[in-house]
């Protein structure tokens, strides 16, 4: 019989880890791999998603979960005696916005299982120290999150210019040597150390072919965008806050969403010091920026009647300035979805109609339905009205084209007029504002 655990003494046990890194903020700690037992796989478990693809082995959550206790058990025992194979991560592409792929690396579960366990004590150290800047994969800091205090930021101080960064290829140019080091000044438990270097060493395999990359973090498991985060932590957050800003003439801020960020700047001259820096700096730790991708926006606030300077995208939003709509004298910071996301979710909702041309249409309408809710999920903010209902506009575009496919009797069958028809005795969900983030102030 599957036993819950108890998530009291889990949450008590993470609480002495972040105690202890509290009070000890500038020392390693030898000691961590104990905390993990049973009941702590258990909580990993739990936390662990059930719903995603299976890794090299092609064992599912169901199938893992028909002999679970057992499985927690020999999984706990393989990782304390040092005999845990860290199996090879199953490795597929997906399109990014500028027409190139990004690798996504696919862990088997009983792996993944492990990596929330490793994560979770990690995590409890690390955000003991992690600095306010960073919002990506930590808890109770959302994208929106970074998105309003970017906000707040700019409209306090006027705009300024905006250092627009691409790290290229971040998740598979982390030095290993580098990473190792810097994990050494908080972290040096050998029974848990010893494991991620095995992730770091797993192989991956990609069209029936194995490798084993010399840099890089074990993408698609949890443990990677912690590394990640531990990294740029050191290598960006706390180099800027604490060398960088003191010697700039003006006010700065970073907001950094794992390996996504801008730097805004009062002065110019600061914003240009520290583009011809940043280089020099991220390439000491292995990493390259982009060169078409990382530019310097003047994002003043516009003193005219015209339009605003330039524009600059963080997180799915393009940021530009414009009136209020209210009052037309004020200027305010705008964000709306950015184009590449636009269109890039529109092309998804165009292949998922083509698979399932068939599908009886409430059925289908039920599916676009849950995809626009999504869609509003993340983009509906205040002031991005207008992306959000010609997002719905063009999704009805779609549909109605593939419902035109699904036969040559279809073709007339759906003319506007039939299918206005559907729309208005079975609407799709209207744009909506779900994030009504950083009430507008004038400037």
């Amino acid at each position: 019989m599957k036993r819950a655990p108890n998530l009291d003494n889990v949450s008590t046990k993470l609480e002495r880890i972040a105690e202890l890194a509290r009070r000890r903020p500038p020392v390693a700690i030898n000691t961590l791999a104990h905390h993990i037992d049973v009941e702590f796989l258990h909580a990993a478990y739990q936390r662990t998603r059930k719903d995603g693809a299976s890794g090299v082995d092609g064992t599912t959550a169901a199938v893992y979960e028909v002999n679970l206790e057992k499985n927690l058990q020999s999984l706990l025992d393989r990782f304390k005696s040092g005999t845990y194979f860290a199996p090879p991560v199953r490795r597929v592409h997906i399109p990014k916005d500028d027409g190139d792929t990004r690798p996504i690396g696919i862990p088997t579960f009983e792996d993944k299982v492990l990596q929330r366990a490793v994560a979770m004590v990690l995590t409890a150290v690390y955000e003991q120290g992690f600095l306010d800047c960073s919002y990506g994969f930590r808890p109770g800091r959302s994208a929106h999150d970074a998105l309003e205090v970017l906000w707040k930021e700019l409209t306090a101080m006027g705009g300024g210019w905006v250092l627009e960064v691409d790290i290229r290829r971040f998740f598979d140019s982390v030095d290993h040597q580098h990473l190792r080091a810097i994990l050494d000044q908080r972290v040096r438990d050998g029974v848990i150390r010893r494991m991620i270097d095995k992730w770091l060493k797993a192989g991956v395999q990609e069209d029936g072919t194995l490798s084993y990359p010399d840099a890089g973090t074990p993408q698609g498991g949890v443990i990677s965008p912690l590394l990640a985060n531990v990294y740029l932590h050191e290598v960006l957050d706390v180099w800027f806050e604490h060398e960088v800003k003191p010697r700039l003439r003006g006010k700065a801020v970073i907001v950094r969403y794992a390996d996504d960020f801008v730097i805004a700047f009062a002065q110019e001259t600061d914003a240009r010091r520290v583009m011809d820096v940043l280089p020099k700096r991220f390439g000491r730790y292995g990493l390259t920026l982009h060169p078409e991708k990382t530019r310097l926006v003047e994002f003043r606030r516009p003193t005219g009647n015209g339009g605003g300077p330039g524009t600059f995208d963080l997180l799915g939003f393009t940021h530009f300035w414009e009136r209020s709509e209210k009052r037309k004298h004020w200027w305010v910071v705008k964000r709306k979805t950015a184009t590449a996301r636009f269109g890039r979710a529109l092309k998804r909702v165009s292949e998922w109609c083509r698979r399932n041309l068939h599908r009886p249409v409430p059925e289908q309408h039920k599916a676009l339905a849950r995809k626009l809710v999504g869609h509003y999920g993340y983009f509906g903010i205040i002031g991005n009205s207008r992306s959000l209902g010609r997002f719905k506009f063009e999704v009805e575009k779609i549909w109605r084209t593939w419902l035109r496919r699904r036969s040559s009797a279809s073709r007339p069958r759906w003319r506007w007029q039939r299918f206005n028809e559907l729309l208005r005795r079975t609407p799709l969900p209207p744009p909506r504002v779900v994030h009504r983030l950083a009430a507008k102030l004038s400037v």
